[in-house]
């Protein structure tokens, strides 16, 4: 079974997540599977991408087992190219992006959820970063995101509070662009089809504007969080964090 789930239909290129039984926790051939296809995607001829995940969930994050491996570097390095390749590449799309949020968009996967031009997200959904509960910062450009669409102070406190927020909260902090109660695929669907009959040439020409001048920006952050990873990943706080994750209790840190 493929990891990642690719179809064109009526202009738009619809990719899906698909390991539902781990709430679509991103392992190392996922986030390598998912590179291919949007490397695929982007040279098509559809003008608009729908991302979403297979199941009762987004995208769960990075996978927790995948870290076991972390402590060799050129696995780590060769992980977080992928997920800055990934980044930029959503980044760049010459197509509109819409993700299509149900469940939970916690961690890597709130970030990658972020990389859209629209995020649409159903009243119930949970969106969080959660780095901090396995002493970790946010990676996959979660930072740049954060303090686009929150501002650096309350993108700050997000990230240190463990925070998962839903329906209007989300919406109020800008990390939702659409709430629905319907399906977010199905809303999803709606609003390209919206974007299809749209002059989507002056929309891309706008977007690239922003984005160009921004690119660099992204780039500084996601070497940035990669080295800070590579730092983290070898405290205790780390450790205990995955530890007690594995064990279903509360984290004992110690700041260390």
């Amino acid at each position: 079974m493929s990891t990642v789930l690719y179809k064109s239909k009526n202009g738009v290129s619809y990719v899906y997540m698909n390991r539902p039984e781990r709430y679509n926790a991103m392992n190392k051939e996922m986030l390598s599977k998912l590179l291919g296809v949007l490397t695929e995607v982007e040279q098509n001829d559809d003008r608009v991408v729908v991302l979403s995940g297979k199941g009762k969930a987004f995208s769960a994050g990075g996978d927790i087992g995948m870290m076991a491996d972390f402590s060799d570097k050129m696995f780590y390095d060769e992980v977080m190219q992928t997920i800055e390749a990934i980044t930029l590449k959503l980044y760049m799309m010459p197509k509109i992006v819409i993700s299509a949020v149900q469940g939970s968009a916690a961690g890597l996967g709130l970030s990658l959820a972020l990389t859209a031009d629209y995020v649409v997200a159903q009243q119930e959904a949970k969106l969080g970063m959660l780095f901090i509960g396995i002493g970790l910062v946010p990676d996959g450009g979660g930072h740049f995101w954060l303090r686009e669409r929150a501002g650096t102070q309350r993108a700050k406190q997000f990230i240190w509070g463990k925070q998962q927020v839903k329906g209007a909260e989300a919406q109020a902090m800008g990390l939702v662009d659409v709430l629905t109660e319907k399906g977010a695929l199905e809303q999803a669907g709606e609003m390209a089809a919206q974007i299809l009959a749209s002059p989507i040439e002056a929309m891309l020409k706008t977007k690239m504007i922003y984005h160009q001048n921004n690119l660099e920006t992204l780039k500084y952050y996601l070497k940035a969080e990669g080295e800070a990873q590579w730092e983290l990943r070898h405290t205790r706080d780390h450790l205990e964090g995955v530890q007690a994750f594995q064990e279903k209790r509360k984290p004992v840190f110690t700041g260390e």
